[in-house]
């Protein structure tokens, strides 16, 4: 593994665009194969039926937000780890790795028994009915009662993918992939004398590709890692370490959480307007996750990138990297959303031939234009601002747009003036934007820079166990 001098010069700016690349092109496949898993879903469960769709993307979104409380730690974990990579004090790093590790699991464990007692009753809050919260109830007891892999999933890919090795993370992404297509075929429609099991096969087929996953990375941590975890780090939890991580962790998850629930309450809004609107609105959702693909991807590589520079000493090259970065992302977002809005009818026919559906759908994903570019600042900025160590900030701003203006006006624009799904999708957009206007401020005041969490240090002792090369110096 290459070393992060904390003594070299600052990179030039076209070197630091190469190198956000190098992190970002192996992020972006990998984001982009997560949301294949989703649309395979909910592309092979289309030909069971639409409330089968539905109640899927329903029960998702409850696992979304569960994923999001897992993290806590990961969120923490990832920021922390990079300013001590970024400082050069690698034996603190690998602490801070056994630590996170061992919290993520206890959590994860204890959400896996929470769903298994409560899964019905969660749904049942949601206003689901008949047969799409019966698939909900199986795909959510199923899934939900495996929180505890992706628990263990989310906290390894964030330390392999903070260490650099995000194209290795990649790869271990597109074998769970392919492990998720071959056993939803097998599952869903019952191939190869396997039963067909709908719904069930493909929450079976979900955990099940999470598993293989899961042993991947375990094996690649043992290999990759430049200081290696010993087995007696992961019985001691270093309180400040602990510490430092739930300084971020906690206010970066409650802003996710917060999201979420927002998100969770417009499904809520949505099951109101009926089967159709539900629907169009889990086909247009899955289709405007590619539009914001490539920005979550620049977000996760700059704020890798934007966490080191702020531990070595370097907040100049970390100011003006997240502005290119922001340049970058909004160019990419606005091209390929216009190509989606230019082919969203036979988008929306890929999942179904109801005529209402697709109409409806198609009307939404028009809006993007506006909802996106909102998000993508938000995804690169806010992202950046955790790195540096100002993670309250967000918060604060979340509950300002998410929760004080966009549920309100969400439920104006759907209830009191009969917008339907499109007021749900102005209200999302002008959440985003909001907040977009505000995180450039908040930037740009440079605020950000007096919450560093590490000090720069000079290199430790060389370790004994070096890893592959890898990871590229900033």
């Amino acid at each position: 593994m290459k070393e992060l001098a904390h003594s070299e010069a600052p990179a030039p700016a076209a070197v630091q665009d190469i190198r956000l690349f190098r992190l970002t092109w192996p992020i972006f496949l990998e984001i982009l194969l997560f949301m294949l898993m989703g649309s395979v879903d909910t592309f092979m469960l289309s030909r069971v039926s639409d409330d089968a769709v539905s109640a899927v993307g329903a029960a998702n979104h409850i696992v979304s937000i569960a994923i999001l409380v897992l993290e806590v730690i990961g969120n923490g974990a990832a920021i922390v780890l990079a300013q001590y990579i970024g400082s050069r004090q690698l034996y603190e790093a690998a602490k801070v790795t056994a630590v996170s590790i061992v919290l993520n699991g206890l959590i994860g464990a204890a959400m896996s028994l929470l769903f298994v007692l409560l899964s019905h009753a969660m749904l049942k809050m949601m206003n689901l009915q008949g047969d799409i919260l019966a698939y909900a109830d199986t795909y959510l007891l199923i899934v939900g009662g495996g929180i505890l892999v992706q628990a263990l999933i989310n906290i390894m890919a964030a330390i392999i993918r903070t260490y650099g090795f995000t194209k290795e993370v990649m790869f271990v992404a597109f074998g769970m992939n392919l492990a998720h297509v071959i056993a939803n075929y097998a599952l869903i429609f019952g191939h190869w004398g396997f039963p067909a099991l709908g719904v069930m096969g493909a929450a079976i087929s979900t955990v099940a590709s999470k598993v293989v996953c899961l042993i991947l990375l375990v094996w690649m941590m043992r290999r990759l890692m430049e200081v290696r975890v010993g087995w007696r780090d992961y019985w001691r939890l270093p309180m400040h370490l602990v510490r430092k991580i739930l300084k971020i962790g906690i206010p970066s998850a409650f802003e996710q959480v917060m999201y979420q629930t927002c998100q969770l309450v417009f499904v809520f809004y949505t099951t109101f307007l009926g089967a159709t609107a539900l629907a169009s609105k889990q086909y247009a959702s899955n289709i405007s996750m590619y539009i914001y693909l490539f920005s979550a991807a620049v977000g996760i590589g700059t704020s890798i990138m934007t966490g080191r520079l702020v531990g070595a000493g370097r907040p100049d090259d970390a100011y003006r990297r997240v502005w290119k970065s922001v340049l970058w992302a909004l160019s990419i977002t606005v091209v390929v959303d216009a190509v989606i809005i230019g082919f969203r009818v036979p988008l929306m026919s890929l999942f179904t031939d109801n005529a209402d559906i697709i109409r409806l759908g198609s009307q939404v994903i028009v809006l993007s234009i506006l909802l996106e570019t909102g998000r993508t600042c938000n995804m690169v900025v806010i992202n950046s601002l955790r790195a540096s160590g100002d993670a309250t900030f967000p918060v604060y701003m979340g509950v300002l747009s998410m929760v004080c203006m966009s549920l309100p006006l969400g439920y104006l624009l759907v209830f009191q003036l009969n917008m339907g799904l499109v007021g749900v999708w102005l209200a999302i957009a002008a959440d985003e934007w909001l907040r977009a206007i505000i995180m450039f401020f908040r930037w740009r005041s440079r605020k950000w820079e007096a919450k560093r969490l590490v000090e720069p240090n000079t290199p430790q002792i060389q370790p004994t166990a070096a890893a592959p090369a890898g990871n590229e110096a900033l």
